[in-house]
């Protein structure tokens, strides 16, 4: 009887049925699967489909019969296994039913993805995973829309995050501003070594107008100025309550209606004044700034141009990477990020299109801010990700801790690239917060290999598995070497 079973499920038809010409159902045999999970297949009449489930299912009786297109001896007493799955059909079709099912050749994805294309510039990152050699461009306008990138430690995330930038770089004249607490971008407009020269000049050319501001000193220096924050903004500098300390919350709402001298006033020359003032409110409110050593964070400008205020302001450089990570203190990266934030807030009636690039997300907008800095910082990216589209403020929010991050934040992203994650509780969350992909297309990210990704949304002319290509530009961050893993000497 085994020998006829193996027969029946080799001899099993693989065909397909649709009712609606846009999502079908589909047998295969066992014996001869060739399809997988988010893979392509040639319906019909050459019709392109994208398999989102596939299992072994048991038949027999009419069942049996039905599956091998024949009557058969055996069928009242055999049960046979096969496969079962569904998937969604690209373009248009008419509904159909009972026709050939085959796995599509590349040749066949490759045309198809050629026809999808937008009539935008597109972004070579890649090329599809299960079609080895077949690229997979984004759609560059898709990033009018919020997009959320996730992945866990090693997956390839910055690596990935970088190839979008540097395409976007390339091929767009959108404004970007990165908000790098890993320092990773920093070399974003060095060329690396190998790029042929017509790439690398090409390259140049395009990152000609970056800027990289950092902590220290020199022309570079990453700076914030302090008059130019609002009375909020300062008050969250100075953990100072409306209402818990209405005296000195008062006193800087004096000064801040007062006006500063923006060319005199620095936080260290604010903090001296207010020590020597006649005023009890004003001295007490110096101590406050002296006592939480504000004034003396290097981050603050000192009469500098080029503050990050003036830097994201209309007419700035076409690109700009705030190194958050070469500042000192956990305060200087939050009013760094905040301020950026706030400044392109306050600038939204120009509506100049800004990419804003928030990595390491859980740390800039988390769920549950730790200090009312970052409190202040969530409440702006929340704002932009809830109405900044309208301006023309789009977000890419990138994060390792999809679940730490502010939720409306992630919510409105339109757009998702999917790296490696091993955690079904991320994986759950990414598919109750988004909708951009069915859920068994995200349950492979625990089986993606570095530098794998799902993609979907606007970006992408349907929810694919991409694998990231070359970089062009250096990295700035880098693992530690695992020297010590080679033995004692």
């Amino acid at each position: 009887m085994s020998e006829a079973r193996r027969e029946l499920e080799a001899s099993v038809l693989p065909r397909a049925s649709s009712i609606d010409g846009r999502e079908f159902a589909f047998q295969c045999s066992l014996e001869d699967v060739t399809l997988q999970v988010g893979g392509y297949v040639s319906i019909g009449d050459g019709t392109l489909g994208q398999v989102h489930s596939l299992e072994q299912a048991w038949v027999e009786g009419a069942e049996l019969a039905a599956a091998v297109g024949s009557e058969t001896a055996h069928a009242p007493h055999v049960r046979i296994a096969l496969a079962r799955g569904s998937g969604v059909v690209l373009g248009s079709a008419h509904p159909f039913h009972d026709v050939p099912l085959e796995r599509a050749a590349p040749e066949a994805v490759a045309r198809w993805l050629e026809g999808a294309r937008a009539s935008r510039a597109e972004l070579d990152i890649g090329e599809l995973v299960l079609e080895p050699g077949v690229r997979f461009p984004l759609d560059a306008g898709g990033f009018d829309r919020h997009t959320f990138l996730c992945g866990q430690s090693g997956s390839g995330k910055t690596y990935a995050l970088g190839t979008m930038l540097e395409q976007l770089l390339l091929e767009t004249s959108l404004r970007i501003v990165v908000l790098d607490p890993n320092s990773d971008f920093v070399r974003v407009g060095d060329v690396r070594a190998g790029v042929d020269d017509a790439s690398a000049e090409r390259y140049a050319s395009a990152v000609s107008g970056l800027v990289v501001r950092r902590g220290g000193g020199g022309p570079d220096r990453l700076h914030v100025r302090f008059t130019d924050c609002d009375g909020e903004e300062q008050a969250a500098v100075l953990h100072l309550d409306p209402v818990r300390d209405r005296d000195e919350y008062g006193a800087l709402v004096d000064l801040v209606d007062g006006g500063f001298e923006r060319s005199s006033v620095g936080a260290r020359g604010l903090a001296a004044g207010l020590l020597a003032s006649e005023r009890d409110d004003l001295r007490t409110l110096g101590a406050r700034v002296r006592n939480l050593g504000v004034h003396r964070w290097q981050i603050w400008s000192e009469g500098d141009e080029g503050a990050l205020q003036d830097l994201v302001a209309p007419g700035g450089p076409r690109a700009l990477v705030v190194d958050l990570g070469s500042l000192d203190t956990t305060g200087e990266k939050a009013i760094a990020a905040e301020s950026v934030l706030a400044a392109l807030w306050r600038r939204r009636s120009e509506r100049e299109p800004v990419l804003i690039v928030i990595d390491e997300a859980h740390n800039v907008c988390p769920r549950e801010p730790g200090d009312p800095v970052t409190a202040l910082a969530t409440e702006h990216a929340a704002r932009i990700a809830a109405e900044g589209r309208k301006f023309g403020l789009y977000l890419l929010v990138s994060t390792q801790r999809p679940h730490r991050v502010n939720e409306l934040v992630v919510s409105q992203c339109d757009n998702l690239v999917l790296m490696r994650m091993a955690s079904t509780g991320d994986l759950s969350y990414v598919a109750d917060v988004l909708s951009v992909a069915p859920r068994a297309l995200l349950e492979r990210a625990t089986s993606f290999r570095m530098g794998e990704s799902l993609v979907g949304g606007k970006i992408a002319s349907h929810p694919a598995f991409v694998r990231f290509g070359p970089r062009i530009s250096e990295e700035g961050g880098a693992d530690v070497p695992a020297t010590w893993a080679r033995g004692a000497p």
